[in-house]
């Protein structure tokens, strides 16, 4: 037995984290948590007893009671010193085992009720002897293959002859592990915890002798790296005396070798990666340096050096190819097949850069993967869109840690071949800051002269790019630098007419989303006219993602369906569409129904495509002054001045009170006023719907116009009308009036834009107004 039966009540608890306190043991340790100093405080002014215990998990600061182990140690507080304000260092005598009935938290500290565990003494005196014995050679094993351990820890040991004792004393001082010393603690058999710690020594010995052997190998290998590189100097300093060559080469080294002359490169690249494997020969394997050499062999060898796919030049085949993967895009393809046509006479012509330029969703991406698939190249996409590093493009320079080469090689890498089709996504949304300028390295790489010697920084050798079809795609073509623009050959993507939306909607989307959402045709149909319905009241946009979100999102709610058990199959029609997706968003009269006074319909260019733009004129009695409001840019504040002055030379041919510029004030809207707006095109716009507000004239509605206009009256010439006409079409509008100097321009306009609307060529104001004007005489 270790003490007299006890029962104690409210005895002050002292939570532990990853220590265990043994009966007959002083243990030391330091005391910081308020309810730990509580209860020391507590327990010094009434007999300076208290009962530690160990938290379970070491992770939780603040513990409940809980989380503490309910066998401990009835112990005396022998020594406290205050080391800082909050911190205690205490001295503590491990009395005798105790049980806590409840262990509850008093709001300072945590108490306990105690009893004394009952211990089992050894039955059978001769068999404990025995594992006693067993006990203490395991301790001098423990201690000769950890000579850290002090001996007098053994000699103490050897000197026991109390089995429980003896069990918490080899615990507590050879057992890392805390649980494992808390199972030791707990159990009160003294001949079950005498074999127990038997069964954890002999564990721990076996620990620490694969700590010993981990730590005998990792010597003898840094033993053998230096033996190594000195036995590698001294056969060297013995070459240079004999004059002889003595090749004492790995078989890492032999395989660099023949890799290296296997490769279809020229003799000055083999001599620069011989010099780099000669290098590694001379250094330590597994220094920092040869593995970075190593790296950059690898990275050299697996380029595709002189190796090329064989391209189909079958151009028949690549225009029906084209054709069956995408809709519409007429001008588009042929100016793809007569720059393949070119390459098919004149294999050896280079510097042909194709740039596709057009709004989102109108197929730049997939067309250019549609040209490698017909052409047998293998396609690679670099994403330019916020690149601002120049080593993005060139790589890094070897000098720097993590250098790794840049995106153009690295997508000559992934192809295996040296002649892929490259894509360079998004080309006009480069940035540039302190780190370089990306634009300016894309230069070389666009340059068919240049290229056949592009140097990556990573790299350092010349690889011939001449071979690579890039392609480009940009939507907006001014923001391309000028040096990088004159480079490519610019092939324009306008925005899908309604009929190419239906007809791409019904021969490549619906069949796309079935098979994207596991569904089949017979449980998934749609009218044409739910198509023709959902481009013109759903969407709203120069291409077709939106189209195919919509598409999807009737799909989703098909499936759900499905799934329900509602029923076997779905038929959209323009009846029940709205069930699924919701109100119409934009509605037939979007455009005016009537013709309005002061209200006038302008054509503007952006760069996801055209758009409609309405202005509306108020005349109110007043001084004279002129409001501008619509977030207007200052071009579009001057174009607005100008036709103010034009129509004030003009009051007198069109009955305007000559003094209205004294006695009226003019505010001039254009609605949207969050969305900047710029550019001289809507002056026509502007002096017509200034002339409609004076004369109490309405505007014809169903017309829409786009020029410039000067102060005497003259209509100059705009840009984008393909892009303008095009967003007329999509409102439904049947007249426009454009530019007397556009007319040649009208040859890019779609055919089904020319044969659905009627166009007024102006070259003065007269013109338009005489138009626009619905009953202007």
């Amino acid at each position: 037995m270790e003490s007299e039966n006890i029962n104690l009540e409210n005895v002050p608890v002292l939570p532990i984290r990853g220590l265990v306190i043994f009966p007959g043991s002083i243990l030391h340790f330091d005391v910081a948590r308020n309810k730990s100093v509580l209860a020391l405080t507590d327990a010094m002014k009434n007999g300076q007893h208290v009962f530690i215990t160990s938290q379970d998990d070491l992770t939780i600061s603040d513990p409940v009671p809980e989380d503490l182990f309910t066998v401990g140690v009835y112990a005396r507080i022998l020594q406290i010193v205050k080391m800082t304000e909050n911190i205690f260092r205490v001295a503590i005598e491990g009395l005798y085992r105790a049980n806590a009935k409840s262990i509850s938290d008093n709001s300072l500290y945590f108490e306990a009720d105690l009893e004394s565990p009952e211990i089992s003494a050894p039955e059978d005196p001769l068999r404990v002897e025995a594992m006693m014995n067993i006990v203490k050679e395991s301790v001098m094993e423990y201690g000769i293959i950890n000579p850290r351990l002090p001996q007098d820890i053994i000699a103490t040991a050897n000197e026991m002859n109390d089995p429980g004792k003896l069990a918490d004393y080899a615990a507590d001082n050879l057992i890392r592990d805390y649980h494992k010393k808390q199972e030791i603690l707990e159990e009160f058999d003294e001949e079950n915890r005498i074999r127990l710690i038997i069964e954890m020594l002999a564990h721990e010995i076996s620990i620490i002798k694969i700590e010993e052997e981990i730590n005998e190998k990792t010597k003898e290998n840094i033993d053998q790296n230096q033996k190594q590189y000195y036995l590698k100097e001294r056969l060297k300093a013995i070459n240079d005396e004999l004059g002889q060559d003595f090749d004492d080469i790995s078989e890492e080294i032999i395989k660099y070798n023949e890799q290296i002359e296997a490769l279809k490169t020229t003799e000055e690249n083999k001599t620069k990666l011989f010099k780099e494997v000669e290098k590694l020969d001379k250094m330590i394997g597994n220094s920092p340096e040869a593995n970075v050499i190593r790296t950059y062999l690898d990275a050299c060898i697996e380029l595709p050096w002189g190796i090329c796919t064989k391209e189909k030049t079958d151009i028949r085949k690549i225009a029906l190819r084209l054709d069956r993967n995408h809709y519409g895009l007429k001008k588009v393809k042929e100016n793809i097949i007569e720059f393949l046509a070119v390459r098919k006479l004149n294999p050896e012509i280079n510097g042909q850069i194709i740039c596709l330029v057009g709004p989102p969703g109108v197929g730049k991406t997939s067309i250019a993967r549609s040209i490698a698939e017909a052409t047998g190249r293998k396609y690679q996409r670099i994403a330019l869109g916020g690149v601002h590093d120049e080593a993005e493009i060139r790589g890094h320079r070897r000098t720097y840690i993590g250098a790794m080469m840049g995106r153009i090689m690295y997508a000559i890498n992934q192809a295996g071949t040296a002649n892929p089709l490259i894509l360079l996504d998004e080309v006009d949304k480069l940035g540039q800051d302190f780190r370089g300028d990306p634009t300016s390295a894309l230069l070389e790489v666009l340059d068919g002269e240049q290229n056949s010697t592009f140097f990556d920084h990573y790299i350092d050798l010349p690889f011939d790019l001449s071979k690579v079809l890039f392609i480009t795609t940009a939507n907006d073509e001014t923001a391309i630098p000028a040096p990088l623009r004159d480079r490519m050959d610019i092939i324009r993507i306008d925005s899908y007419t309604r009929e190419e939306k239906f007809q791409i909607a019904k021969r490549h989307l619906i069949t796309k989303q079935l098979k994207r959402h596991g569904l089949q045709s017979r449980n998934f149909k749609m009218t044409d006219e739910a198509v023709y319905d959902l481009i013109d009241s759903y969407t709203r946009e120069s291409g077709v993602r939106n189209l195919e979100r919509m598409i999807s999102a009737l799909m989703n709610k098909t499936a759900v369906k499905l799934l329900s058990g509602e029923t076997k199959s779905v038929k959209i029609t323009t009846d029940n569409i709205e069930k699924y997706l919701g109100s119409r968003k934009y509605k037939q009269d979007d455009m005016n129904k009537t013709d309005e006074v002061g209200l006038a319909t302008g054509l503007a260019w952006t760069s996801v495509g055209g758009e409609t733009l309405p202005i509306e004129v108020a005349v109110m009695s007043g001084s004279g002054k002129i409001e501008l409001t619509g977030s207007l840019g200052d071009v579009m504040k001057e174009s607005a001045h100008a036709a103010f002055t034009c129509i004030r030379t003009m009051t007198d041919e069109l009955k305007i009170d000559s003094d209205f510029y004294k006695t009226k004030d003019i505010h001039i809207h254009v609605p949207e006023g969050a969305v900047p707006k710029d550019g001289p095109s809507a002056g026509i716009t502007m002096a017509t719907a200034i002339t409609s507000a004076l004369t109490g004239i309405p505007v014809r509605h169903d017309l829409a116009m786009t020029g410039e206009i000067t102060i005497r009256g003259k209509v100059l010439p705009i840009g984008g009308l393909k892009e303008k006409t095009m967003a007329a079409y999509r409102l439904g509008i049947k007249t426009i009036i454009i530019p007397q100097d556009n007319r040649s321009d009208l040859d890019e306009v779609d055919d089904v834009v020319k044969n659905a609307i009627h166009f007024i060529f102006a070259d003065n104001i007269k013109t338009v107004l005489d138009a626009a004007l619905s009953d202007k005489t």
